[in-house]
C-alpha cells in the first residue's frame, strides 16, 4: 500500500465524521486564539479561571435555596476580601522577606564558601582546591543572572503599573459579570455552535465535573499546605518563613518535581540560620511529614475521582503547556492531559463508528 493510501485511509477512518470534524476546527481555533492573543486577552481569561473556580460556591448557595443574584454578590464579596488581604497583608509580607534574602544572600555565600574550606581541610582526597574555585565560580555566576533578573524585574515593573491596575479594576468586573450572567454566556456560545455536537456534548460531560473538580481541588490544596508550612516554619523560627510557605505550596503544582526542587531553599535557609543542628533535622523531618501527608492523605480526599495518567504524560504535560502558557499552563497541565485523553479515547473511527450508531439505531427501533 503506497503513502498516500495510507494517508486516505488514516482521514476516512479519523475524519469522516463531520461532527469531529468541527470539533477539531473548533479546538484549533482556540488553542491558536489562546497562544496568538493570549497576551491580549489576559485579563479576560484569568476572569474566567477565577470565575470558574467560584461557581462551585455559587453553586451551592443556590442548591441550598439561595437566590441567584444573592449568592453572587457573596461569593463575589468574599473574593474581593480575599484579594484585598494578599494585596494589602500578604504581598507586602513576602515582598520584605524577599528583600531581607537577597540581602543577606552575601552572608549565605561566604557562609558556603567557608563550609567548602572546611570540607576541603578534612577531606583533601575527595574535595580539591580547584574544585572548590569551580564551584565557586559557578554559584557567583548563579547569583550575578539572578539579580540581573531581579533588576530586569523591577525595572519592567515600573512600567506595568498601569497593567496592574487594569488587572485589578476590569477582572473583579468581568468576573461578577461572568457569575452573574452565567447562563446567558453559555447560551450564547452554545448558538455559536453547530446544532449537532453530540461528540462535543460527550466529551464536555465527560470532563466538567473532573476538570472542576480538579482545579478548585488544586487551589485548595495549595492554601492548605502553604498555611501548614507557614506555621511549622513559624514555630521553629526559621526566617522568611511566608516566602518559603509560598514557594512549598505552589510546588504542588508541579507532580513529583515541585516537593524536590522546594527542598532545596528550605534546606538552604534552614542550614544556614540554625546550622548542622538538631533544630535543622527537626525542620527538614517536619517538611518531609509536610509533604508525605499532603500525598498520602490530602489529595485522596481533594481528589475523590483520581486522574488516570501515566507519570510520563504527567510530566509531559507539565513541560509542554507551562512553556507554552507559563503559570496557567502549568495549572492546567493535567486537566489538559486529561482532556487530551478523553478527546482521544471519544473520538469516532471510520467504520467502527458507523457501525456502532447503526447498532443503536436498530436497537431503539426495536
Amino acid at each position: 500500500m503506497t503513502m498516500r493510501a495510507l494517508f486516505k485511509s488514516w482521514i476516512e477512518r479519523y475524519f469522516s465524521d463531520e461532527e469531529a470534524v468541527i470539533l477539531l476546527i473548533v479546538l484549533v481555533l482556540g488553542f491558536a486564539v489562546v497562544i496568538w492573543l493570549g497576551r491580549m486577552l489576559a485579563p479576560f481569561l484569568t476572569a474566567l479561571v477565577i470565575a470558574f473556580l467560584l461557581q462551585g460556591a455559587v453553586n451551592a448557595l443556590t442548591r441550598r435555596r439561595v437566590p441567584h443574584l444573592l449568592a453572587v454578590s457573596v461569593v463575589f464579596l468574599g473574593f474581593i476580601g480575599l484579594l484585598l488581604a494578599i494585596a494589602f497583608i500578604l504581598l507586602p509580607l513576602i515582598w520584605n522577606q524577599l528583600v531581607g534574602l537577597v540581602q543577606e544572600t552575601p552572608r549565605m555565600f561566604a557562609a558556603g564558601q567557608q563550609l567548602l574550606d572546611n570540607l576541603q581541610e578534612r577531606y583533601p582526597q575527595l574535595v580539591t582546591p580547584d574544585q572548590i574555585q569551580n564551584w565557586i565560580g559557578v554559584a557567583g555566576r548563579e547569583m550575578t543572572q539572578v539579580g540581573q533578573r531581579a533588576l530586569t524585574l523591577s525595572l519592567a515593573s515600573l512600567g506595568n503599573v498601569l497593567s496592574l491596575i487594569i488587572y485589578l479594576v476590569l477582572v473583579p468586573i468581568l468576573v461578577f459579570f461572568m457569575l452573574k450572567d452565567k447562563d446567558r454566556l453559555v447560551g450564547f456560545t452554545l448558538s455559536l455552535l453547530p446544532q449537532k455536537r453530540s461528540l462535543m456534548t460527550r466529551i464536555w460531560n465527560e470532563m466538567d465535573d473532573q476538570i472542576a473538580n480538579y482545579v478548585r481541588g488544586k487551589f485548595i490544596e495549595i492554601i492548605i499546605v502553604g498555611t501548614v508550612a507557614f506555621m511549622t516554619f513559624a514555630y521553629f523560627g526559621l526566617p522568611y518563613s511566608a516566602l518559603l510557605a509560598v514557594l512549598v505550596g505552589l510546588s504542588v503544582l508541579v507532580p513529583y518535581i515541585g516537593a524536590a526542587v522546594a527542598t532545596l531553599p528550605v534546606a538552604a535557609v534552614a542550614g544556614f540560620h540554625f546550622g548542622m543542628s538538631d533544630q535543622f533535622v527537626y525542620v527538614l523531618i517536619a517538611y518531609g511529614i509536610i509533604q508525605a501527608l499532603d500525598g498520602n492523605v490530602l489529595v485522596p480526599i481533594l481528589f475523590s475521582e483520581a486522574v488516570n495518567l501515566h507519570p510520563v504524560s504527567i510530566i509531559v504535560a507539565v513541560l509542554f503547556f507551562g512553556g507554552v502558557w507559563g503559570f496557567w499552563g502549568i495549572f492546567f497541565a493535567i486537566p489538559l492531559a486529561t482532556l487530551l485523553k478523553a478527546l482521544v479515547v471519544a473520538w469516532p473511527r471510520g467504520l467502527d463508528s458507523r457501525e456502532h450508531h447503526v447498532a443503536v439505531e436498530s436497537l431503539s427501533e426495536e
